[in-house]
């Protein structure tokens, strides 16, 4: 029993003392061997490592590039509008002793400086420019230029600002109906103007295709007159003509064309007795 329980404490104070000389590293970090604060050694391969014990300390640092949501924000426009932000921002551990002094190597504390520094860029730059060039695609600009800031003012913590994006910018509740509303009498007063503007050509087109119509008539009846007139004229010539061979032939004629007209329906002719028209046609009838 003595000897088992020699052997329990010598593997204990083996484990401790190993524990004591040795750290490990997984591929998603890296290690920060310190000595009194500072950093002696920089660990980024993954696997087992050694110390010297109780005068060096091993602090981690992640090693991967990290989203950090940042908490939502309200934002005055330039024309007073209100604005609920909400944005990200992507980072990674930088210079390892500036962030070990700043942040005691905590993701909790580097990412309260973000948020600080962020979020103050990020007022102080959208407040300076309306919400339509906010909502446009002139964002992305403005984006950039709070980057480029906090990534200046970060740099002095050991942090790296990569990018900063918005999430989504809504209006606040209480004021978002009533944009809404001025939005929609906005549409219609444009949809009027442009129904008022089509009510306009249409009747400009419509009064011209009249003209056209009455300008087109006043030229086809004049070429109908014209052509009736010189058909007239021909007729009467010809007439004049076939008078000037057979007269008694051609009184005849007419006579009985006179006679087809008249008694062509149920037509009652009153003559006195000593008509000519009437003797012409008794004397027809007689034959």
């Amino acid at each position: 029993m003595k000897s088992f329980i020699i052997f329990v404490g010598v593997v204990l104070i083996a484990v401790i003392a190993f524990n004591l000389f040795s750290f490990t590293v997984d591929e998603t970090r890296k290690a920060a061997v310190l000595r009194f604060g500072e950093i002696v050694r920089l660990v980024e391969e993954p696997g087992l490592h050694f110390k010297v014990p109780f005068i060096q300390s091993v602090t981690y640092l992640e090693d991967r590039v990290l989203n950090y949501d940042i908490q939502p924000l309200d934002v005055y426009t330039a024309d007073q509008k209100r604005l609920a932000i909400d944005n990200y921002a992507i980072w990674r551990v930088g210079d390892p002793q500036l962030f070990i002094e700043s942040t005691g190597g905590r993701l909790s504390s580097a990412q309260g400086r973000i948020d600080e520094i962020v979020f103050s860029d990020l007022r102080n730059i959208l407040a300076s420019h309306t919400l339509d060039e906010i909502v446009s695609e002139k964002r992305t600009a403005y984006l950039e230029q709070v980057t480029e800031l906090s990534r200046a003012k970060l740099a002095n913590f050991g942090i790296i600002l990569i990018d900063v994006r918005i999430i989504r910018a809504d209006l606040p509740t209480e004021i978002e109906q009533a944009v809404f509303e001025r939005m929609r009498s906005e549409r219609q007063r444009i949809a009027a103007q442009l129904r008022a503007e089509g009510e306009e050509q249409a009747r400009q087109i419509t009064s011209t295709a009249d003209k056209d119509v009455e300008i087109i008539l006043a030229d086809a009846n004049k070429d109908a007159e014209k052509v009736r007139g010189e058909g007239d004229a021909q007729a009467l010539e010809i007439y004049a003509e076939a008078y000037n061979q057979d007269p008694d032939f051609y009184r005849f004629w007419r006579t009985l064309e006179s006679y087809r007209v008249a008694l062509a329906s149920n037509t009652r002719i009153i003559l006195s007795g000593n008509s000519d028209y009437l003797r012409f046609l008794e004397s027809t009838l007689d034959k």
